[in-house]
C-alpha cells in the first residue's frame, strides 16, 4: 500500500559517483530542541473520544499529500482538518491509526521519516530533501512534540494486514492508497428504500460532530485568527481612498499580506466586491475597482498557524458615508444580524435562529416596497420568495474549516440545537442584482452583508469579532479613524 517515493523528478541530473560521494560526507549534526506542544494534551483527549465511539474497531485517518499545481510544482500543503484535530501534525503523508487493544485503542501516527545526511535524498530530492525544503522532524522528535507514538509509514501496510473490512473505519478521500486498501462500502437501504449511512461515512460524521464543541485551546486559536483578521480589515480600510479609485485586488492583496505576516494564510479566497460585484455571493475574481458613492463588500478571514480560521464580512461606504438608501438597507441587515445573535443560546434550534434572521429581512424588504404579498406569505415554506434577495442562510459552524463540521448528521447540525462552546457565523445579507427589474432602479447593484463570528455561551453568545464596528454610524466613524491613522503593517515580534 505505501509506495516508496524518492521525490526525484525525470529531469533531475544523474550525478557522477565522485560528486555523490563528495556530497555524502562532511556534514555535521543538525539537532532540534523539541518539547511537547501545548496542544498535545487536547489531541490526546480527542483521540480518546474517538476511541470511545468505536470500541474494538480499527480507525484510520489520513491527512493526504501535496497536490500538483502545475507540472512538478505543488500547492502549499494544508493538513486534513480531522487529522490535524486528532494529532496536531501539519505535515503531509501522515496516517493516524487507532489500533484496538482490548480495553481501548493504541494511537499510532505513521509518517514519512526524516531523511537526513545519511540518505541521498538529502540533496537529490526536490520534494523531500532537506537541502531543498529544510530540516524536518524525525520520528522520535515528532513523538515528543505531539505526545503520540510515531512509526515509519512504510510499516503501515504490514500492520493493517489481516484487519477485517467489517472491523475498520476509514476517513476516505484523503489518501488513494489507504482508500484502495479498504474497498468502499455500498450504502444499505432500509425497509423504505432509503440508503443508510456507511461505516466510513459514519466515521466522518462522528468526527465532525465531536468537533462541534470547541475546547479551550481551540477557542483561543479562533480568537487569535479573528484578532488577526480584525487587523487585516484595519489595514484595508487605511488604504481605501474616499476619492479616486483602487483595484479590488489591491485590497485583497493588503489583507493577504496580513494573513501571511501573522498567520498561515487565508482561510478561504477573499471576496472583495465593489459596487454591483457585492451582489455576487462568491465573488473572488476581484478584478473591479472602487467608486466613491458606492459600497464595497469584503468577506475575508485569516487562517492562523494552527489552521483555525476566522470568517468576517464588512460592507463599507467607499466615500465615507452611507447614502440614505444604502443606510436603510444596511440597517435592515444589521437588525437581522442582531436579532440572530439575540436568539443564540444553548438549546436554541439552528432553524429557529435562521427563521428569526430571515423574518427581519423579509420585513425590511416589505418596508423597501420590494416584497410581493405579505411577510408571512413570503416566509411560507411553499413560497420563500424573499430569498430572491438573500439566497443563503444566517450562518454556519466555524473552526478548522471555514464551513466547519460539514459532515455532521442533520440532527446534530442544521436540524439540531446549538450548544455551549459552539462557534458559528451570523451573516445575513441582502443583494439586489444590477439587472433585477423587480426592484427600484436605485436599489439595483446594492449588496450588503454583515458577518461576525460568535461563541455560544452559557446564557447567550459572545461576539469574537467585536473589534470591528457593526452599526452604520460606527462603521462611518471607524472608517474615518482608520483613514486618518494612515497605512501601516506591524510585523509580529516572534
Amino acid at each position: 500500500m505505501a509506495e516508496k517515493k524518492s521525490g526525484e523528478r525525470p529531469h533531475d541530473p544523474q550525478f557522477p559517483e565522485k560528486f555523490l560521494n563528495f556530497m555524502r560526507s562532511g556534514w555535521g549534526p543538525s539537532e532540534l530542541d523539541v518539547t511537547e506542544s501545548d496542544q498535545a494534551a487536547f489531541t490526546a483527549r480527542r483521540r480518546e473520544a474517538v476511541s470511545a465511539a468505536f470500541p474494538g474497531e480499527t480507525v484510520v485517518v489520513p491527512t493526504g499529500a501535496e497536490k500538483t499545481r502545475s507540472n512538478d510544482t505543488f500547492f502549499r500543503f494544508r493538513a486534513g482538518s480531522d487529522f490535524a484535530w486528532l494529532t496536531g501534525d501539519l505535515d503531509p503523508e501522515g496516517v493516524l491509526v487507532l489500533h484496538p487493544n482490548g480495553s481501548g485503542h493504541d494511537a499510532v501516527l505513521y509518517r514519512r521519516p526524516r531523511k537526513g545526511t545519511d540518505s541521498d535524498e538529502f540533496f537529490r530530492s526536490a520534494k523531500y530533501g532537506e537541502l531543498w525544503i529544510g530540516r524536518k522532524h524525525s520520528l522520535e522528535e515528532t513523538s515528543v512534540r505531539l505526545g503520540i507514538e510515531v512509526r515509519d509509514v512504510e510499516r503501515l501496510e504490514g500492520e493493517l494486514t489481516g484487519v477485517e473490512r467489517g472491523k475498520v473505519r476509514v476517513l476516505r478521500g484523503f489518501d488513494d492508497a489507504v482508500d484502495s486498501r479498504f474497498a468502499a462500502e455500498e450504502a444499505v437501504k432500509d425497509a423504505e428504500g432509503k440508503p443508510q449511512i456507511t461505516r466510513d461515512a459514519e466515521l466522518a460524521a462522528v468526527l465532525s460532530e465531536l468537533r462541534l464543541v470547541k475546547d479551550s485551546w481551540e477557542l483561543a486559536q479562533l480568537q487569535n485568527a479573528v484578532d488577526i483578521t480584525v487587523r487585516g480589515f484595519e489595514d484595508v480600510a487605511r488604504v481605501l481612498p474616499s476619492s479616486g479609485s483602487i483595484p479590488e485586488r489591491t485590497l485583497e492583496g493588503v489583507f493577504g499580506l496580513r494573513s501571511r505576516v501573522e498567520g498561515n494564510g487565508l482561510g478561504y479566497d477573499s471576496i472583495v466586491g465593489a459596487g454591483s460585484h457585492a451582489t455576487t455571493l462568491h465573488w473572488i475574481t476581484n478584478d473591479g475597482r472602487t467608486t466613491p458613492g458606492e459600497l464595497i463588500l469584503m468577506d475575508m478571514g485569516v487562517e492562523n498557524d494552527h489552521l483555525y480560521t476566522a470568517d468576517v464580512t464588512r460592507t463599507l461606504p467607499v466615500g465615507g458615508t452611507f447614502t440614505p438608501l444604502q443606510r436603510q438597507v444596511y440597517d435592515i441587515v444589521h437588525a437581522s444580524q442582531q436579532a440572530g445573535m439575540d436568539a443564540i443560546r444553548p438549546g436554541a434550534l439552528f432553524q429557529d435562529i435562521h427563521k428569526t434572521c430571515m423574518r427581519v429581512l423579509a420585513e425590511g424588504l416589505k418596508d423597501l416596497g420590494v416584497l410581493p404579498g405579505s411577510v408571512d406569505e413570503a416566509l411560507d415554506k411553499d413560497s420563500l420568495v424573499y430569498r430572491r434577495w438573500t439566497l443563503h442562510g444566517f450562518g454556519h459552524m466555524l473552526g478548522l474549516d471555514v464551513h466547519d463540521c460539514a459532515n455532521s448528521r442533520p440532527e446534530h447540525y442544521y436540524k439540531g440545537a446549538v450548544q455551549e462552546d459552539y462557534v458559528l457565523t451570523v451573516e445575513p445579507g441582502l443583494y439586489f442584482q444590477a439587472n433585477d427589474e423587480l426592484v427600484p432602479e436605485e436599489l439595483r447593484g446594492v449588496g450588503i452583508r454583515i458577518e461576525d463570528d460568535v461563541r455560544v455561551t452559557a446564557d447567550g453568545c459572545e461576539n469574537l469579532s467585536a473589534g470591528l464596528p457593526r452599526t452604520a454610524d460606527e462603521v462611518e466613524t471607524w472608517l474615518a479613524a482608520q483613514r486618518e491613522a494612515g497605512p501601516r503593517l506591524a510585523v509580529r515580534a516572534d
